[in-house]
Order: structure tokens, then C-alpha cells, then sequence
């Protein structure tokens, strides 16, 4: 966090346009950012800002009635709802409904309280969105798994063909992260695995395939460079993209493999940097190579400042040169006049 820090003054004195991206969620964008300020010192806006789920709410006026699953309490279906979606479910929504739908978890007082009363019978799921790190994999499974062997997406039915149930989207597809433990711990993208695994076991055979966001979906990085283009424009007047937009993350399979499979596809250039703070383990050899990998996130920021200084340099220091000119010949001429800066002088044209 020191370096991060520094970092963020460092970009902040300089004037220089930043973003936030990570595959995290389950709060608010608002709520994020009034962490990251307090902890930073530094005013961070939403509008810089963009969550694992963030690209979901895109999403708000195709799907009606969604079941919202992860996070902490009731967080994220405050964050669907502030995304604009009409009917939001949770699954204590549906284990209040009927307890043995999972029955190894039982809710705490909270959360029957925070559970809404609802007739499932009249209710059809239209997506189900996995927005946050799940508390209880195993509830959150067992309901996931019945709505997508459901018919159409209504509780308590079975479909005869297994392919009638909601498409199921994750906020991101990090299989393990880096957390305070010495070693990496599960993400989301185990439960994503698990989930079409088990459907498969489940159903004799049949393949769900199911859709992820966050890093390193080609679509994440689509929409964190429209945010980047609006900030750019809002906070600094600039009415273009940058040439070179300056990647850091610390994992090879999700950081620097979208970094660099969306560098082959944007209108600039895409630059990726690898750091030795996360998921990476030094001495190794990454499975998505970057274009330079340092120590710490303000190495990361001094190479891309001292990059961008010497790239101004050489091309200050070029000596433009006129290649394939016309020759120019006086002789040929009837009406004309040459000019010196030294002297000023009417010039009449006659025909």
C-alpha cells in the first residue's frame, strides 16, 4: 500500500490520466473508492473506477428478474439494484422460502430478516449473476445447479433436457488470488469450475457452458477503455485516446494475458507490466509473457514515466527530412513573385 501510495501522487502531481481495474467486488463502486481514498489519502472517484462486476450493469435492461449470488450481507444486491435491476433474488431469498433446498446451511437470524418473503411458484429467474466471492460454496452451489437444470429458470422444476435453464455469468474467472496467507487462495474461477463440472456430473454427460467477465476477457478491457476515454475528457479536456496506455497487474493469466491479447485488437497501444507482489512467483517463468517486468508497483510507474521522457526526447531531437519534393523551376512561370520575410511589399497581378 506505501507504494501505492506514492504512485497514485506521483500520477496525480503529474496530471497524468489513471484508472482502477480489478476482478474484485462485492461493494459498491462508491464504497471501494471511499476505501481506497481513505487509505491513499487521495480523492478517488467511481468514475475511475471499475469493479469485477462493473461491466454487469451494462446488462440492466436485458434481464428483469436475476438471481444475484456472493459478497457479504445484502452488498450485492444493493449494487444490482444500483445498477438498475428491476428484481433482484439472493439465495436466502430462496432458502427462506423452502430451508431444504440446502440442507447443511441454515440461516443466521440476520439474514432472515434481511431475506425477502417470496412465492417462487410465480417467480422465473431470467440470469443468474455471480457478482462476489461466494461465503457458502456449497449452498450457492446446490441453488445455482437447480436453476440451471430447471425449466426456464423456475424454482422447484427439472428440465427434461438440461438446456432450458439461465445463462450464468461471474464476475471474473480468477481460478486462486493472493491473499494474506502465504500461499494463493481459490477465486472465483474454481467455483466457475466446479459449477460446470459438477452439472456435467450431474446430468450424465451434458456440457453448461457458462460466461465470465473481469480480466482477461477481451470485453472487460473494451469497457475500461470507454472509461478511460470519458475520464480522460471529463477530468483532463483530452478528446483522444493516449497513444500508450501503461498495464500493471501481478498475474500472469489474467493481467498480462488480456493486456496482451487486447493490445493485438486496440486503435493504441496496450503495454504490459508485470510485478512481483502478487500471484506471481519470482524465479518463474510466466505462462503469459510481459513486455517488462519490475519489482513493485512504482517501478512499474517510474519505467512507464522514464519510457514515455525518452520516446518526447528522440523524437524532439529528429531533424524532419522531405523525401520525393518537386523540382521547381522559375523559368517556366509568367505570374508570380517571391517573397522575403526581410521585405513587404504590395504585390499587383495582372492578367
Amino acid at each position: 500500500m506505501p507504494q501505492l501510495y506514492i504512485t497514485t501522487r506521483t500520477y496525480t502531481n503529474r496530471n497524468s490520466p489513471y484508472i482502477f481495474l480489478t476482478n474484485g467486488g462485492g461493494k459498491t463502486e462508491a464504497e471501494r473508492c471511499g476505501d481506497l481514498s481513505r487509505q491513499l489519502d487521495i480523492e478517488i472517484s467511481p468514475a475511475q473506477f471499475i469493479c469485477g462486476h462493473t461491466p454487469m450493469s451494462e446488462m440492466a435492461n436485458k434481464y428483469n428478474t436475476v438471481l444475484v449470488v456472493g459478497g457479504e450481507g445484502e452488498k450485492c444486491r444493493t449494487v444490482a439494484q444500483g445498477y438498475g435491476f428491476k428484481d433482484v433474488v439472493t439465495p436466502g431469498d430462496i432458502i427462506k422460502a423452502d430451508s431444504a433446498t440446502t440442507p447443511f446451511r441454515k440461516l443466521t437470524p440476520e439474514e432472515l430478516r434481511n431475506s425477502r418473503e417470496r412465492d417462487f411458484s410465480k417467480v422465473t429467474i431470467e440470469a443468474i449473476f455471480v457478482f462476489a466471492d461466494s461465503r457458502d460454496w456449497a449452498g450457492d452451489l446446490q441453488i445455482i445447479l437447480d436453476l440451471a437444470m430447471s425449466k426456464g429458470g423456475r424454482i422447484g422444476t427439472l428440465s427434461e433436457t438440461f438446456d432450458e435453464g439461465p445463462p450464468i455469468f461471474f464476475s471474473h474467472n480468477d481460478v486462486v488470488w493472493s491473499a494474506a496467507h502465504d500461499n494463493v487462495r481459490l477465486g472465483m474461477g474454481a467455483l466457475r469450475g466446479i459449477v460446470e463440472y459438477t452439472f456435467k456430473e450431474v446430468t450424465k454427460g451434458k456440457t453448461l457452458e457458462t460466461h465470465a467477465f473481469g480480466k482477461p476477457q477481451i470485453g472487460t478491457f473494451e469497457f475500461a477503455t470507454r472509461l478511460l476515454k470519458r475520464w480522460r475528457m471529463n477530468e483532463h479536456r483530452l478528446n483522444k485516446p493516449p497513444e500508450t496506455v501503461y498495464f500493471v497487474g501481478d498475474t500472469p493469466e489474467s493481467d498480462i494475458r488480456g493486456t496482451n491479447q487486447y493490445n493485438e485488437k486496440a486503435e493504441n497501444d496496450w503495454y504490459s507490466i508485470l510485478v512481483k507482489t502478487g500471484v506471481y512467483q519470482d524465479g518463474t517463468e510466466p505462462a503469459y509473457k510481459p513486455r517488462i517486468t519490475v519489482n513493485t508497483v512504482l517501478d512499474a510507474v517510474n519505467h512507464g514515466i522514464e519510457r514515455e521522457m525518452e520516446r518526447r526526447k528522440t523524437s524532439q531531437t529528429k531533424k524532419p527530412h522531405l523525401v520525393d519534393m518537386p523540382k521547381l523551376s522559375l523559368e517556366e512561370a509568367q505570374d508570380c513573385a517571391v517573397f522575403s520575410p526581410m521585405e513587404e511589399r504590395p504585390l499587383e497581378l495582372t492578367a
